[in-house]
């Protein structure tokens, strides 16, 4: 099963007189990374809900967002005034001990963490089961999400798979008869400077032109990378690095093809291969 790297999910519950929510946010990212905001008071369920996550989700850059807010409240911030002036005084015996060092940055002060939040402190012990519980629901949305969008990379990237099919019969069928060009080619060039060579010799010219221009192997290899790469779409993910790999080899091989070409046809089809695989290269970018 294919999963994106890309989805939201939002989940809400009440607890008493207090609105729960959790947003979780995830985006591309080569490995896994994922940020926490919640109330400093809430902060020791994190290594909990960070375990959890990491069960679920494999790769991606994911951020958790968690507000506590008192129901029928107007929204507006709380400031944490005993937490600001302990700020402001520590900040001030820098600045005497480092005279050259600025005023404090009024934003920056204010995403000091616990500086902006509750204006009644939160019981950890009330409100651990109904956190928890909504950030796994709120963690099964997003894995439905990822699932459905992954659902569509994988079909968008199959429909590319069988666009590169084609080129390829077309590729095969111009080259079936590579040496007959070549010899054509070269004859006409032996007629047009009116010169008189050996049979044998123009044999092995054209014998020689025709293996350089043999592009059998490269069709051969792009054939198993396509085919591999089907493969490892309909197996067990993640799929991401592996795909990632692929479509670096298959780049490799239709750049490859296209230097090799001496056929005008051929030469235009390895560009329409170069651009379905640089398709295919950016979906891949948002898989798991």
């Amino acid at each position: 099963m294919v999963f994106s790297m890309t989805a939201f999910a939002r989940g809400q519950t009440d607890v008493d007189d207090l609105v729960v929510l959790w947003e979780i946010r995830s985006v591309n990212h080569r490995f896994l990374e994922v940020q926490f905001r919640m109330p400093e008071s809430l902060r020791v369920m994190e290594t909990g809900l960070r375990d959890t996550l990491r069960q679920h989700l494999k790769r991606g850059k994911v951020d958790c967002t968690l507000r506590v807010e008192r129901a029928g409240a107007s929204g507006g911030m709380q400031l944490n005034r005993p937490l600001l002036l302990q700020l402001l005084a520590v900040l001030e015996q820098l600045r005497r001990d480092a005279p050259e060092l600025g005023a404090p940055n009024p934003i920056e002060l204010l995403r000091w963490p616990g500086l902006l939040g509750q204006e009644t402190p939160l019981e950890e012990g009330a409100l651990s089961e109904p956190v928890i519980d909504l950030f796994e629901a709120t963690l099964a949305e997003l894995m439905n999400h990822r699932q459905r969008e992954g659902g569509q990379l994988r079909d968008t990237i199959e429909q590319r798979l069988v666009e590169m099919d084609r080129l390829l019969n077309d590729i095969r069928r111009h080259t079936a008869t590579i040496a007959s060009e070549v010899q054509g080619r070269l004859l006409q060039r032996i007629e047009e400077l009116r010169a008189s060579l050996d049979a044998a010799r123009i044999e092995q010219e054209v014998a020689l032109l025709a293996q350089r221009a043999d592009v059998a192997e490269e069709l051969d290899r792009l054939r198993i990378h396509i085919e591999e790469t089907r493969s490892t779409l309909r197996g067990a993910g993640p799929h991401g690095r592996r795909l990632d790999f692929l479509t670096q080899e298959l780049n490799r091989e239709a750049n490859t093809l296209g230097s090799k070409s001496i056929l005008g046809q051929v030469s235009q089809r390895a560009v329409d291969l170069k651009v379905v695989i640089e398709q295919i290269r950016e979906q891949v970018q948002n898989i798991e």
